[in-house]
C-alpha cells in the first residue's frame, strides 16, 4: 500500500511466494481444504493481475470469483463500502506514505472499510509532529501495526519499463519516483554527436 520509494515508508522485504507454507497454515487456521473467499474485484485496468492473483490464491484452496466492474462503478461502489470479499486496488496518489493512510486507513478515509481507534489517534499524533524522525516513528509504528493484522496484502509495486536508444543520454526516466512516464520531457538530454 506504501510504495518503498515514499517517505516515511516502513523498509520491509517482500514475502516469498511458498504455496506449501500457505496451504500449511490455511490447515493450521481450520481450512485443510482452503475456504470461499467470495468476490475478488479489481480496479479495472489491472483486471489481467486479477487473474493472476485468483489463480494464486486458488492454488492454496482460497476459491474467489472474479468480479469486473466498469470504472465509474467500481470507485462509486468501493467509495460506499459496497464492495465484498476481496479488492483488488491500484492508486496513482503520490505523497507520503501519510497521504495513503489518510485515504484508505483512517476512519474518515475516502476508500476506507473500517478502522481501528489506535491507527487514528497515531495518524492524528504525527499530522501535527514537526520532528522528522519522531513523525516517521509513528508513521513506521502505523505500517507495523497494519502488517500483524494482515489489514492488506501488499502483491506488487508499480514500476515502468523503457527501452532507451544509443542517442539519448538522458532519458528523465525515474526523476519523479513512481511516475509511469517520463517527465518533464525538457530534462531529457540527446548525446551530442
Amino acid at each position: 500500500m506504501i510504495p518503498r520509494a515514499f517517505a516515511f515508508a516502513l523498509p520491509r522485504e517482500p514475502l516469498p511466494y511458498d504455496p506449501t507454507q500457505a496451504k500449511r497454515l490455511l490447515a493450521e487456521a481450520g481450512y485443510p481444504q482452503g475456504f470461499d473467499a467470495g468476490d475478488l474485484t479489481p480496479f479495472p485496468l489491472i483486471v489481467r493481475v486479477a487473474e493472476a492473483v485468483s489463480g494464486y490464491l486458488g492454488a492454496v484452496g482460497i476459491r474467489t470469483q472474479l468480479r469486473t466492474l466498469e470504472l465509474a462503478a467500481f470507485f462509486a461502489a468501493w467509495r460506499e463500502t459496497k464492495l465484498t470479499g476481496l479488492i483488488l486496488a491500484d492508486s496513482a496518489i503520490l505523497g507520503n506514505a501519510a497521504s495513503r493512510f489518510e485515504i484508505y486507513v483512517l476512519r474518515t478515509g475516502l476508500y476506507a472499510y473500517g478502522s481501528y481507534p489506535d491507527l487514528d489517534a497515531l495518524f492524528q499524533q504525527q499530522a501535527v509532529e514537526r520532528d522528522r524522525p519522531t513523525r516517521e516513528g509513528l508513521l513506521h509504528r502505523m505500517q507495523a501495526l497494519m502488517h500483524e493484522r494482515v489489514m492488506q496484502a501488499p502483491l506488487l509495486e508499480r514500476m515502468a519499463l523503457y527501452g532507451v536508444g544509443p542517442r539519448v543520454a538522458e532519458p528523465a526516466v525515474g526523476l519523479i519516483p513512481l511516475y509511469p512516464l517520463p517527465a518533464p520531457y525538457e530534462e531529457m538530454r540527446l548525446k551530442r554527436p
